[in-house]
């Protein structure tokens, strides 16, 4: 019983600095880099995946649940820390009940948990993009990162449209209510954010078409806005 006591112990030591150090690096401006090649994956890579069959619903939850749990550490407030750590155990639990053998499952409810995951996420990672005052090459890669996240949302929200009101876009076929559909309407919500507008996709009915109103609007106004704060920035 000693020798356990001791080994524990010993150990803890090892765990709270790992702990540290794992925290200490998301909120470092190096992170931004390792974010932006992850959010490159979810936002160009994987709807590739999806539309050709090589990935499933569980991986595509998966991708998006440690998106989230790497939110837990983007900062050091206790209120921030119990709120994104409350949000990813609800995105967790949600998830594990629809891919299990249960009958009750909650996707609408799991939706609007990940909406809210997203906006949070969003805002952690602008308050590190201008923190300090400073500028340099890692946080151009911030900057690039949370116009990603925008698109993540949009298409988080017309998924949660779509569910609720049994619409949202027109032009895609084979919308299946699932993770699925995040392939098209990512596609949608860059096309709208990056004011491109092809008109192969459109929105049919109001809160969409609203919706696509604001990513246009974002996607005009946030590079002029965050080019002038860097730009202050720096001097």
């Amino acid at each position: 019983m000693p020798e356990i006591s001791k080994a524990m112990r010993y150990r803890r030591p090892h765990v709270k600095k790992a702990f540290h150090r794992f925290t200490n690096y998301w909120l470092a401006d190096t992170s931004f880099v390792l974010l932006f090649f992850i959010l490159l994956f979810l936002v160009f890579v994987m709807p590739i995946l999806i539309d050709y069959g090589y990935v499933g619903n569980i991986f595509v939850s998966a991708s998006f649940l440690f998106l989230f749990f790497t939110g837990i550490w983007s900062t050091r407030e206790r209120g921030l820390v119990i709120l994104t750590t409350t949000l990813f155990l609800s995105q967790l639990i949600l998830r594990i009940i629809r891919f299990s053998d249960l009958e009750a499952t909650f996707y609408e409810l799991e939706l609007f948990v990940g909406l809210l995951n997203m906006i949070v996420f969003i805002f952690l990672n602008i308050r590190l993009l201008f923190r300090d005052n400073e500028v340099n090459l890692y946080r151009v890669f911030g900057a690039v990162n949370v116009y990603l996240l925008v698109a993540v949302l949009g298409a988080f929200s017309l998924d949660l449209i779509h569910i609720y009101t049994g619409s949202s876009i027109q032009g895609a076929e084979g919308l299946t209510g699932a993770e699925l559909d995040f392939a098209t309407f990512i596609y949608f919500s860059l096309v709208s954010l990056t004011t491109v507008g092809y008109g192969d996709i459109y929105p049919v009915q109001i809160i969409a078409k609203m919706l696509a109103v604001f990513l246009s609007t974002i996607g005009i106004l946030y590079p002029a806005v965050v080019i002038a704060k860097l730009v202050s920035s720096s001097k």
